[in-house]
Formats: structure tokens, sequence, C-alpha cells
């Protein structure tokens, strides 16, 4: 049987889930389709989903047509989930992005159309809620071709789709425009050739409501899309986690090759090593396996995706096998970055090792919440998109492990660079036995240039393995800077500094690069960078100067101003830290016509007056004494703890 594993993608409210449920039920999954509205849909099993009515994880789920089994992801639609939207992308070959034939393309839309075309997924374009009244299909295709691709085929016009296949066939071309017929079966055999290129994006039109047009579309995701292709060796990636009453945590694994088996034992990398580098390995045994579609039980191979159980060390983005076989990038944050902080506290201050636990699971689920303890001081901190993904967090920490808890308000994440060119030295001589000698070069970089390394030192000065350790030191000693942000667009240069034969131990160098790159840091001075969206706004036309009005107060530019029928599209720059609270300010002022979708712009300077500074969590390496006696392990938290900062 053939196979195919795709994903649904949409704008939020655009009809996604109610999709999925319409392709389940004719597909024979489901015996009656479930209701978004009513908490009853089959991919939102969530007590969280079903009483919100949106879908906060992605859901895997299988159905057959035309002897075809189709494993497919249902991911979450709103933009406070782009995390989890982003790592369903890890396991596809294919997707379908819908969009709303009755609002166009929304500004969402275009990130997860630009998403699927940064990991080279063949996508379908479903046109959806063609049975309202306002849904213009015309229109929605010349939305589709300016703002997305030209490349869009409509499969819903076969002369329109033989004249946009030939367009894109060189040797098709030549024969349309001579007036010879080309067949039918030729024209959808070079779709299907160009669409798994990517170089076409067929276009269907339907409603997920009445199920009109869904079986063209399960057609279509059976000619076009492709069917998986196995690497030659073991190779999975981690892309979601689920926890099971009786079975503990499970995660959900995409096999891209070979197999696994119940009692298998896997290797995963475990912490990484300070001295080598090298991330040490731990083993455990799989104790259960269970694919979607309920077969195979205690089996899973290549092409297919399943449930494992008992790898407890494992977390998600995390490769099972050879991650060089892997046909894509697996990195979290390149759909969204969050860009707000918050301190999460429990009202009982006797559940805060309950709520260290809660969070450290939570994280794992989600490593971009990068959820860090503050010993020191007692505090957790998280990392989130936004209001929405707040909310659910809130609900999940009372629903799910039974704590009532309060957030800070949130703030906005800052960076900061070096202002000028500044060295910075490190003689860490004393107390014996010890010795590392260190003088840094720091120099502003390139804005986006994140941090370059280079050493001029020879090796008969500091050893190899030493330098390997300064390099290796860099992540912890550029957490915080001396406004206390993560420092970035930097060039640092190893200038100089020494080794000794006997007094060196194997740890001097880790402990001593950050106090030189503090010292460099102060001398050449801070420079505040705070994150700037580009936002995009759908308005009715008599909101555009308010909302206009509002872009210069938020200290932001407007950019770009378009018509799209009886709205306009706004395009503007804004400081995330003004506009964090816009978008209910946008539904009060809009009615709830008028929707905003963001994305990480860049970062740029800003004056502290209108910033923030944030405080040192841990002991300040320029605090020299008290901070070889944390390193030493002589106060409690040491500088090496993950848990001292954030």
């Amino acid at each position: 049987m053939e196979r195919r594993n795709i994903g649904i993608f949409a704008h939020v409210d655009a009809g996604k889930t109610t999709l999925t449920e319409q392709m389940l039920l004719l597909g024979g999954a489901i015996r009656q389709a479930g209701s978004v509205d009513q908490g009853t849909a089959h991919t939102d099993s969530l007590p969280v989903e079903q009483r919100r009515g949106i879908s906060v994880r992605s859901a895997c789920v299988r159905l057959s047509w035309r002897d075809c089994e189709i494993q497919l992801i249902d991911t979450p639609g709103h933009a406070d989930f782009s995390a989890e939207i982003e790592r369903a992308l890890w396991a596809l070959d294919g997707a379908v992005l819908v969009v709303s034939g009755a609002d166009g393309v929304q500004p969402q839309t275009e990130l997860l159309f630009h998403a699927l075309r940064e990991q080279g997924l063949p996508a379908l374009l479903f046109v959806n809620k063609l049975d309202q009244p306002q849904a213009d299909l015309a229109r929605t295709l010349r939305d589709i071709r300016r703002l997305l691709t030209d490349s869009a085929v409509p499969l819903v016009d076969q002369d329109a789709m033989a004249e946009a296949v030939c367009g894109l066939d060189d040797g098709l071309t030549e024969r349309y425009l001579s007036g010879e017929e080309i067949g039918a079966e030729e024209l959808r055999e070079a779709l299907r050739r160009l669409t798994r290129e990517g170089k076409a994006w067929p276009v269907l039109g339907g409603s997920a409501m009445t199920g009109e047009g869904v079986a063209g579309l399960l057609d279509a995701v059976v000619d076009f899309l492709p069917p998986p292709r196995p690497v030659d060796g073991l190779c999975g990636v981690v892309f979601s986690l689920t926890r099971d009453k009786t079975l503990g945590r499970g995660l959900w694994v995409r096999l891209w090759g070979g197999e696994m088996r119940n009692r298998d034992t896997i290797a995963l990398p475990g912490r990484v090593d300070p001295l080598t580098g090298e991330a040490a390995v731990t083993e455990q045994k799989i104790t259960q396996i269970r694919t979607v579609d309920g077969t195979d039980r205690g089996v899973l191979r290549a092409g297919k995706i399943g449930l494992v159980y008992g790898l407890s060390g494992a977390k998600v983005g995390q490769t099972l096998g050879r991650a060089e076989l892997l046909p894509r990038h697996v990195r979290a944050g390149r759909l969204r970055t969050p860009l707000v902080r918050v301190q999460v506290s429990p009202e009982n201050p006797e559940d805060m090792e309950r709520l260290r636990e809660a969070c450290d699971e939570l994280s794992a689920e989600d490593p971009l919440l990068e959820a860090r303890y503050v010993r020191r001081v007692g505090e957790e901190h998280l990392r989130v998109m936004g209001t929405i993904q707040l909310e659910i967090l809130e609900e999940t920490l009372r629903t799910r492990f039974g704590l009532r808890v309060r957030f800070s308000p949130p703030a906005v994440i800052y960076r900061e660079t070096i202002a000028r060119a500044a060295y910075g030295d490190a003689h860490y001589t004393m107390p014996k036995p010890c010795w590392a000698v260190l003088r840094f070069l720091i120099e502003p970089g390139e804005p986006g240039s994140g941090v370059q390394f280079v050493s001029r030192v020879p090796v008969r000065d500091i050893m190899e393995r030493y330098q390997h350790q300064v390099q290796q030191a860099l992540p912890l000693a550029l957490r915080q800077g001396r406004l206390g942000w993560e420092v970035t667009d930097v060039r640092i240069t190893l200038a100089g500094g020494n080794h000794h034969l006997v007094h060196t131990h194997p740890l001097d160098f880790i402990l001593a690069t950050p106090w030189g790159i503090q010292d460099a840091l102060r001398n050449g001075g801070s420079v505040l960078l705070e994150p700037v969206l580009e936002a995009k706004f759908l308005l009715p036309p008599e909101c555009l100067g308010r909302v206009m009005s509002d872009t210069a107060l938020m200290r932001g530019e407007v950019v770009h101003t378009e018509n799209k029928g009886e709205r306009v599209m706004l395009t503007c720059r804004l400081p995330a830290a003004d506009s964090m609270n816009y978008p209910s300010e946008l539904a009060a002022l809009s009615g709830g016509r008028g929707s905003m979708s963001v994305r990480l712009h860049s970062w740029r300077p800003c004056p502290l007056e209108q910033g923030a500074t944030a405080p040192r969590l841990g002991i300040d390496p320029l605090d020299t004494a008290q901070y070889i006696l944390a390193a030493r392990s002589a106060l409690s938290g040491g500088i090496f703890d993950e848990e001292t900062v954030i």
C-alpha cells in the first residue's frame, strides 16, 4: 500500500481542523465528523483544546484513500503556537495549506507558505469557505499568485490548468504555443513532477463545512504529493511529546530510515563535556511502540509515524540514530522566536518544587519555553510567544498538574552588543593550583551577524585543547552582558594569553573565559538592542487612519499599504515593547474585524530610557573573589549550573 505523510496548515479560523474532520470522515477513519465549536473534533483531544475550540498541539491521525495510507498531522493555527507548527514540518513529506476564500491570503498564511517553501515541502493549496456569500475563488487565486507564488496551478479549470502547467514546463511550452493539444494525462504527469520538485502549487477549492471539494483534495494528495523516501540507515526525529497514564512519556517519532522495535536499545546524547566538547551518550530501551494506524504494534518502520515509549531522556527535536541522514534541518525558532519572558510562581509557596518539575516537563515538550530556575533567588522563568500561550500554560498547570500559579507581567526580551572595540583580560593565577591567562578583543559586528570567534594565539602559548575550552565557554560568557541580556552581533578574537605546564587545571580556561569577556564588554560599553516586529494588518478601510496613527505613537513606521477588495493590508514595523498589547486594542477598535500577524524583523539599537536592563542572575565574573569561590563550588549555585541564568 502506498503512503503519504502530510500536514494541514492554515491561518487561525481558516477551517483547518474542520477540513481534517471531513477528510477523516471520507477516508473511513471516523463515522461522524466532529465540531470545533462543540469541542468534539477528533484531533483536539486535550481538554483545553475542547473547552476553547482551538488547536494547541499537533495531532497525528490516519485515513485511507484509493488504496493509499495517509498519515495526517493537524497543526495549530494561532501564531502563539508557531513552535508546534514548525516541529510538525520535521515529520512530513508534503502539506496542504488552507486559505480562506472569504478572507483571502492572510498574514499568517504568508508566513506558513514561506516556511513550507524554505523546508522544501511540496504542498497543495485548498481555498476553503467557498460556501460563504463573501467568498471569491478567482479573487483568492489572484491573491495567491500575487502574495505567495506565481506558480499556482488551478485544478478547478482544465484550460487554466493546462496554461499554467505548460508555462512551467519548458518542454511543453513550445508545443502549447504552437497550438498542439496536450492530453490530460500528460498534463497531470507533468504537474505531479513539478509539484514534487517544488516548482508548482496546485490550487483546489471547496468547503470543509459542507464537504464540497474534499474528495478532490484527497485525490490530489494521492496524485501529486510524494510518498516517503527511506534513507539508508536508522534515522528518526522526535517532533512532539505526549503522556500516557500507564506508559508515561511518549515520543512522536517520524522514522526516515531503518526500523525500531520493542526492547531495542537507543543511544541518546547527554550533557556536553566542557573539557572535550563531546556529548556523553546514554543508552535507553524502548518499552512500547504504537503506530498511528494501530497495526505493526511493537515495530516502527521507515516512512511511518508512531509513538515510542521508554526513552525518558529524549527531548523534542532530538534525532534518533544518524542525524546526518535527516532530509531537512531540525532547528526550533525559525518560524517564530519567543520575545517575552515571565516569572511564574505558585500560589502556595510549598508547591515550588512541583512547579519546577512541571515547568521542566513542559519545556521538554516545547524547548522554546526554556524553563529556567534561578536557584539563588528561587525564581522560575519562562519564555513565551504571547498572551494566548500564557493563558493556555496557566490552564495546563492547573488541570494537568494541579497547580495554581501567578505570572508576572510579561517583559520583552532585549539583547545587547558592544559599543566600540575593546580588549578584556583575565588573569586566573590564584589561589593555586590554577593558571589561565586570556586576552580578548571584542568588536561590534554587522547587525544580524551573531557571534563570530577566531583565535590568533599559537598553541605553544595556549594548548589547542584549552583554546577549544575557551570556545566552548563562550555561550556561558555571553548569556548575560553588562546590561543583563544576551550578547550578539560581536566579533571575538582570542588575542593573547598563556597556560602553565604545572599549575593549569583542566577547567581553568572555562572559568577564565567569562571573566575576560565581561572585562572587554565593560571596557567597550554596551548598546541595548530591542526586537522590532514586522506587523501585517488586515483592516476595514475606516480603521486604517487610526492604526497608522497608533503606529507612530508606538515608535513604528508604515512600510506599505495595499487594497484587498473590501479591506486594506497595512505593513508596519513596530518595537515589540510598545506593541505587545495592541492585538486586544485592535480587536476593540475594529469590532473584531481587523487581524494582526507579526514576525521578528530585526534587532535595533534602543536608548536605555526606552528599554530595560535585566538583573544579573548569578555571580558577576567581574566580582572576581565571589566568582572564583562560586566556580570552585564554595558557594551554592555555581557558575556552571545552567539553572542560574536565563
